[in-house]
């Protein structure tokens, strides 16, 4: 399956449901972010913003912790709260992870978790490909899910808080991943322009 350029469906804003609240604003936040990746250029992808920059490696060759299946993987940080800085392939490949493991946990097999996920790619193309790839499966389960399916506490099995939660929680979980996310790789490409001579 293979998902191109994202459209925005803007009669989605003036439905009164549940589905379209949570659908629309997810595909208004992806259609936005897609903008921001178009032309992203290798060296950008990979800039680190500060030495210390959690980024995507070859397996076996970073020091840090490290996620995911495939010869590249995700440096990991050492708590939740690190507030050290990422490049725009790690923000990437960590939407990636969001999306896939939650999709393989709600509309998947229920088997797959990050370390048996491809997550990163050395290519700002194959990074975005698969970010792409990530979105539009788990965009195509949110909008086919019903009202009712919304409200169902435990649909995703991905975490203990999502098997505790009704499914628009979770929704809107992503949601903010990307919003976030999105805003942090749009602030690196404009840091990335602006920056001084090296």
């Amino acid at each position: 399956m293979t998902h191109g350029a994202p459209e925005f469906d803007w009669d989605v804003l003036s439905r009164p449901d549940v589905v379209s609240l949570v659908t629309g604003q997810l595909s208004f936040s992806w259609w936005d972010l897609h903008q921001h990746l178009q032309d992203l250029p290798d060296e950008e992808y990979l800039w680190k913003p500060a030495p210390t920059a959690l980024s995507i490696a070859p397996r076996g060759q970073t020091d840090r912790r490290a996620v995911g299946a495939g010869e590249w993987v995700v440096e990991w940080p050492d708590g939740p709260d690190d507030p050290g800085p990422r490049t725009i392939a790690w923000l990437v490949a960590h939407l990636v992870e969001v999306f896939a493991e939650r999709y393989e946990w709600t509309f998947g097999g229920h088997r797959l978790r990050r370390d048996d996920l491809e997550l990163a790619h050395p290519t700002a193309q194959a990074g975005v490909a698969a970010l792409s790839e990530a979105v539009g499966r788990w965009r195509e389960g949110v909008e086919a899910s019903s009202a009712e399916e919304m409200w169902t506490v435990g649909r995703s099995q991905a975490t203990p808080i999502d098997q505790q939660a009704p499914f628009a929680h979770l929704v809107l979980h992503l949601n903010r991943e990307l919003v976030h996310h999105g805003a942090e790789i749009t602030v690196l490409r404009d840091l990335h322009r602006t920056r001084a001579p090296e």
